[in-house]
This record gives C-alpha cells, structure tokens and sequence, in this order.
C-alpha cells in the first residue's frame, strides 16, 4: 500500500501502517517531499506511476480533488485518509468506538459541537446510508457545506439538524463530539477564529 501524506499525521499513519502489517501487507509512506501532486508532477501521473507498483493507494491531501483525481486515474482502489471537504475513515472508526461503548449506532443522538467542517461532512454523508439522529452546532457562519446537508436530508435515513444552540443541542445527547476550531498549521486561523466558538467550549456548554 502507498500511503500518500500530503498533510502529515501520526495518528493516520501509525493505524494504517500497523493495521496493513497485522494483515499481511507492506506499507510505504510517501510524505510531503516526496510526492507534490499537481506541483512536481501531475496527480494523474502520481496514480498511474502507483498503481503499478501497488496493490492499494491512501491518501492524506488537502484538497479534495485530488482524492477525485486519484480514484479517477489509478487502477488499484484509493482509500480516502482526509480531505479538506470530508474524513470517512475517522468517522467509521469513530462509530466503531458508539458501537463498542452504546452498542449501536441505530437510533442514537449524537452530537458535534464546533466547526462544521469535514468532520461533520463526513457524519452526515454517514447519517444517509445508517438512521440515527445527527446535530451539528456551530456558530453562524461556521456552518456545514449546505450541499452535503441537504445530500443527507433527502436521503431520508437519519433525522439531520444545524443549530448555533450549543446548549439546546446537547440535551438528550447519547454521543457528544468535537474537534479543534482550526487544523493543524493553521494557528493564525485560530487565533481569528476564537472570538466565534468562546460559547461552544464544553465548559460552557
């Protein structure tokens, strides 16, 4: 498996490259140096060159065309490890621990507090194929991809809500979930954005 990290993480390469030897494989970490996608070269020529030499490719990029690009052109399956739009392997792994904990993930309440971005994409897009009740408060402006939002309402699977209530959210939550207010290497962006979620810390929830 080649593991592309554009954008770096201990966390996604340590599980994907343990998981991947405890089953058999061998994975090989490419990280922002070694592979500059529509830079050094063409994301098409990256996919085509992998496939090649590789069973399967995951990728850790930021934008998310890029993912698209990959799954396009490469003739192995590409497994999404993070784009700036969306996260399924995390949100999967997330449900994973409800299930280990509640017992399921069908009909329970769960609830993100924060930033809608591709954390929440990845619940809702989550929240159309498996019914359970998903709310996302953020504060205005912080809102969701709309798109995505009425993507996983029109589904008709699972009951989806966007509140800036923090507070009215978290009643009769099963689940309560949240992330950092800006991703890693952008610190400027934190310090900006910091003044918006003082009322969605948990502490004051």
């Amino acid at each position: 498996m080649a593991m592309i990290f554009a954008k770096p993480s201990m966390r996604t390469r340590v599980s994907f490259e343990t998981g991947f030897f405890l089953l058999g494989g061998h994975a090989i970490y490419l990280g922002p140096d070694d592979i500059q996608m529509g830079k050094r070269e063409e994301t098409r020529d990256v996919a085509r060159v992998l496939s090649r030499y590789n069973d399967v490719i995951m990728a850790r990029v930021f934008a998310h065309q890029d993912i698209l690009d990959l799954a396009k052109y490469a003739t192995v399956p590409v497994i999404n490890g993070l784009t700036d739009y969306n996260h399924p392997c995390q949100i999967m792994a997330d449900a994973l621990t409800i299930i280990e904990h509640i017992g399921q993930l069908e009909g329970t309440k769960v609830v993100y507090v924060g930033d809608g971005n591709n954390i929440v994409h990845s619940w809702m897009l989550m929240a159309s194929v498996i019914p359970f009740h998903f709310v996302c408060a953020c504060p205005k402006g912080f809102e969701p991809d709309a798109k995505t939002v009425d993507k996983a309402r029109e589904a008709g699977i699972s009951k989806i809500e966007v509140t800036n209530d923090p507070k009215e959210a978290v009643s009769g939550a099963d689940v309560v979930y949240s992330d950092v207010w800006a991703s890693m290497g952008q610190k400027e962006e934190a310090a900006h954005v910091i003044k918006f979620f003082k009322d969605f810390r948990w502490m004051k929830i």
